[in-house]
Order: C-alpha cells, then sequence, then structure tokens
C-alpha cells in the first residue's frame, strides 16, 4: 500500500509495511520530545516492514512532548497513544497495552538502532523464543554512541549483576530493542514505571524460564541531548535488582553473618580466645554475638519478602519456597522457637542462682559470658516464635 507522508516543505511516498486487519508485528516507541529524529526511526520502521513484507503497525506513545514530535508521527500515519505519566516504562506500557500484533518489537525514538533490522528480531519469535534481546557488545557501538564509563563499567557491572542474581545469560540487559511475543508479555506483568523497565523485563523473563534469545545490533550515536542520567537511572537499575532478589540482599548476608557469628562464638565457652597471639573475651562476645543476632533478623526478612512477593504475584514461586512451604508448619516453629527459648532460661536461670549464691555479688567471667549466651538463646527463641506466626499468616491461603 501507497502512504503519503507528509513533511515540512515536501510530500513523499513510500512503500510500506500498511495493510488491512490484524497486524503480525507492532513496532511500538517511547517518545519525550524526539522531534529532531522520530521521523528518522518512524521511517526505518516502514523501509523494515516494506521490504521484509511484514504486516505490520507502529506506535508511538507520547510521554508529553511539548515539540513538533506528535505532529510529526502523525504526518506520516502512525498511531499515536499519550501516556501522562512521565517514564521510560510507563510510555512503554502505554504503547504496548495499544499494540494489536502478535509479535511486539520495542524500540527507543532517538534513532540510536536501526528499525529496517527487524526481521532480526521477529524471525527467532518464529522460531520459538519467547524474548529476543539486541546485543550490542555482539555487534557493532559506534564512536561517540556510548561513553566509556556506560561500556566499560555501568553496563558490563548491571549485566553482570543480573546473571548472577538472577541466572540470565543476557550480555546486554539495558539495550534499547528487544521484541516478544503477545504471550510472553502477558505472561511477564511488567509493572516498572521507570528505566528499570529494561531490567524488569530481562529479571521476569529468568524467573518465568522463558526462551531468550540475542542478536547484535550496531547502536549509533544519538542525535540530540540524551535522556540517559549515568547516576541517577543506575541506582534505579541496581535498587531494583536488589529489591528483586531478596536472597542476595538479605538471606546470603544475613546468612553469612548469622553462622559466622556463632562460629566464632562458641568456642567463648571454654574461656578467653587467642587469635593471632592476641587474647579476645568479653568484648569480642558481645560483637559476634550482635552479629550472629542481626544476621538472624535479616535472614527472616529475607525470608518474609520472598514468600510476599510470591503470594503479590510479584515473583514466581521456586523450589526452595515450595520446599519451604511443604515442611513449614506453626507448630514446628513454635516448637524450635521454644527450644532455644527454654535453652536460653536455664542458661540464665543457672546464673542467676550462682549470683544469688555470692550474695549479689559480682559474677565471675565464666558466669557473664553463660549469661551472654543465654541472652542469645531467649532473643532467637522469642524471634522464632513471632517469626512462625508471621509466617503462618503469609502461608494461610497456601
Amino acid at each position: 500500500m501507497t502512504v503519503t507522508r507528509r513533511r515540512p516543505g515536501s510530500v513523499v511516498a513510500a512503500t510500506s509495511g500498511a495493510f488491512r486487519g490484524q497486524p503480525e508485528i507492532s513496532i511500538v516507541m517511547p517518545c519525550l520530545n524526539e522531534e529532531r529524529t522520530i521521523g528518522a526511526c518512524i521511517e526505518k520502521a516502514l523501509s523494515g516492514l516494506a521490504a521484509h513484507g511484514l504486516r505490520g503497525e507502529i506506535v508511538v506513545a507520547d510521554n508529553g512532548s511539548t515539540d513538533r514530535s506528535v505532529e510529526i508521527c502523525e504526518s506520516y500515519g502512525v498511531r499515536v497513544v499519550h501516556q501522562p505519566k512521565r517514564g521510560y516504562g510507563n510510555a512503554y506500557l502505554k504503547g504496548i497495552e495499544a499494540a494489536l500484533g502478535q509479535y511486539i518489537v520495542i524500540a527507543d525514538s532517538d534513532d540510536t538502532y536501526d528499525l529496517r533490522e527487524i526481521a532480526r528480531f521477529v524471525d527467532p519469535l518464529r522460531e520459538g523464543y519467547d524474548l529476543v534481546m539486541g546485543n550490542r557488545f555482539k555487534g557493532k557501538i559506534l564512536p561517540g554512541a556510548m561513553t566509556w564509563s556506560h561500556r566499560y563499567v555501568g553496563n558490563p557491572i548491571l549485566s553482570g549483576m543480573l546473571k548472577v542474581m538472577f541466572g540470565t545469560a543476557v550480555g546486554d540487559s539495558h539495550a534499547g530493542i528487544r521484541a516478544f511475543t503477545r504471550a510472553a508479555y502477558g505472561r511477564l506483568r511488567l509493572r516498572a514505571p521507570g528505566m528499570e523497565f529494561a531490567s524488569e523485563m530481562v529479571i521476569n523473563a529468568a524467573k518465568l524460564g522463558l526462551r531468550i534469545a540475542e542478536v547484535p545490533v550496531t547502536y549509533y550515536p544519538r542525535d540530540g541531548e540524551s535522556k540517559l542520567r549515568t547516576v541517577r537511572d543506575g541506582w534505579r537499575h541496581l535498587r531494583y535488582m536488589l529489591l528483586r532478589s531478596p536472597t542476595h540482599l538479605f538471606i546470603v548476608p544475613g546468612l553469612a553473618m548469622l553462622v559466622l557469628g556463632m562460629a566464632a562464638l562458641v568456642p567463648f565457652l571454654w574461656g578467653p580466645v587467642t587469635v593471632a597471639g592476641r587474647p579476645f573475651d568479653i568484648h569480642a562476645m558481645f560483637l559476634l554475638g550482635m552479629c550472629a543476632l542481626v544476621g538472624y533478623q535479616i535472614l527472616t526478612l529475607g525470608l518474609y519478602a520472598r514468600l510476599f512477593a510470591v503470594r503479590e504475584g510479584i515473583d514466581v514461586e521456586d523450589a526452595l519456597l515450595r520446599q519451604i512451604r511443604a515442611a513449614f508448619s506453626l507448630e514446628r516453629g513454635l516448637l524450635l522457637g521454644l527450644l532455644f527459648l527454654i535453652t536460653g532460661v536455664v542458661v540464665g536461670g543457672l546464673v542467676l542462682l550462682q549470683w544469688f549464691s555470692t550474695d549479689l555479688g559480682a559474677l565471675s567471667l565464666a558466669a557473664t559470658r553463660l549469661t551472654f549466651f543465654g541472652f542469645i538463646g531467649i532473643v532467637v527463641g522469642l524471634q522464632t516464635i513471632f517469626s512462625s506466626f508471621y509466617l503462618a499468616t503469609v502461608l494461610i491461603d497456601g
């Protein structure tokens, strides 16, 4: 079909992927004051559709542009939807919601990616992949397209953290061009309003076990000022990854503090401990005890966070949580807590009897050590009892 595209001072006719009926492919682009590049992006998208004989549509999600961006989009006859809520993720959520295609290609509207190559993203989807990611590092990054800090520090670190924390194999998790099926998008349940939308997509896909492919892409220099803010947006990605991984934020450090604290604390039952020729006693015990108690608290918070995320539909349940559900009962938790509590009370009671026998005089260092261990037993016991009640409320519908 021939589409007439009106631009200032000229009328251009070109063949596009426009058609009648349901589109197979939707190309969605967010837009915020991109009058310098949005036209070129649309032209390349139309050329890509036409060159490969693809039945597609273009949807531009305007995020409150105050320049001529919307006017330019409308001159090409593409569909424009308006998202008053600012944010990279918000714009995409609005645009994808309005898209009609079975396959959805999303790309930044700053002309840093060549949309004439969209077939490279669609073909893997037709082969059965759920998500196709562009990879600039496997492709080509042209001079001036990416700062050295983003290329050699920020992106590798954030992508590496995603690999470690969520088990992904994606080498460029923040590329601004990617594609997915309509069915996969329904399962991803994306909701992030800002730049962390890019990380959320990869994290959710990994947690769901979706099939992910990567294709090399060329990254071009941007025409105009970038809206990316290194520190702000980097922190948003990092914060989002930590909040989505209670295991690494809470459970791993909490368990490490608990085990190390208790393992190092036990030898003090028999007296001072000498390390590298230096004796350590009561003061070291206090520090190690605090480490163990704080670690236990952090560990339980991580367990709460994981179970809450599953209950609220933010995350999917994994093998560990299924094992916890199967093994946990309120009665078992209460019994374990009572064992700690009774042990602590008994130890404290023995020290109290010794104290009375000395007519409330000064306690020996040995008695002080026992008092401290009794205190830890009481605190851990109470924590376990009330944690068990909380877990029972979270799992009550399970």
